[in-house]
Formats: C-alpha cells, structure tokens, sequence
C-alpha cells in the first residue's frame, strides 16, 4: 500500500487536525485529535467566532469567545499538522524541522492573549485576524531560526580538511 506523502498529510491536517494521522495509519492518535477540535471547537465558540469575524463584527467575535478554552486550540492544531507531516516522513532532514510549527502554536497563542485589545491602525484585529496574524509571524520566525540553527548544526558535523603533512 501507498505511504502517505508528508505534504499530503500536512495538508489534510490544515484540514482537520487528526486527518493526516488517519492517512497515516494511526487511528487512535487521528480519532483523539478529532475529537479534541470538536471539543475545543464547541468550548470556545470557534465557529461563531470565524463567521462574527468574516462578516465584520469584531467585537461580537470578543464576546462570544471562551478563552479559557479558545487558548487550547493553536498548541493543538500546530501538534496536529506537525506529527500527521512528520509521521508521513517529513522533517527528517532537520534536526530543527518543528521549529516552524512550534513557533507557529507559540505565537499563535501569544496573539490570542492580546486579541481583545490589540489595534492596528485603530482597527481590533480579535480572536481570529490577530492569532493568524501571529502565527505567521511564528512560522517565519521558526523557519528562520531552523535555517541559522541548520547551518550551524551542519557546519559542525562537517569532517575537518586538514592539509597532508
């Protein structure tokens, strides 16, 4: 049987946290992962939360946010995409391969903390724009820091060249 692309993976994890570890084989993880989007979706209104904040209504999205459980959801959602890519076989060139996903979930929850306050340019970004916002600011500060850290990592595994005596 076909092994499951790591990108394919990563992509049906963006999907629904869980469905890169069902295309993995791994049924317990996949399930639980499933069940912990649901759980955390209902807890913190999440879908409420996204249609208040396409539609405009920032501050409905506020109030309608469980942050208590909302807080839950980037450290879940990144460890979703991060083990369904990693399974599938990606990352392994890297000792650093989970920085970008890592960093993602960190800034991502970081955002979250600030979203019922934070304004750009005078507009409040809220629970949704300013964690996504975030996270991307996550994403690139963790794939940058994975290439420093690569670089190092590989020029002190080079064998040394010493000119013959």
């Amino acid at each position: 049987m076909k092994k499951t692309s790591p990108v394919e993976a990563l992509l049906w994890s963006i999907a629904l946290p869980g469905f890169g570890q069902l295309l993995n084989r791994q049924y317990l993880k996949g399930v639980t992962l499933i069940i912990l989007e649901f759980v955390i979706n209902l807890g913190s209104n999440l879908n409420t939360i996204i249609m208040d904040s396409f539609q405009g209504d920032t501050l409905a999205a506020v109030r309608h946010t469980n942050y208590q459980w909302l807080l839950f959801y980037p450290c879940v959602y990144m460890f979703a995409i991060w083990d369904g890519f990693k399974d599938a076989g990606g990352g392994r060139t890297s000792p650093y391969a989970a920085f970008p996903f890592v960093f993602c979930a960190f800034f991502g929850t970081t955002g979250m903390f600030y979203s019922d306050r934070f304004r750009f340019m005078n507009i409040l970004l809220g629970p949704v724009w300013l964690p996504m916002a975030a996270a991307f600011l996550g994403v690139g500060f963790g794939f940058l820091l994975k290439a420093m850290l690569d670089r190092r990592y590989n020029q002190r595994s080079e064998p040394i060249h010493r000119p013959p005596s």
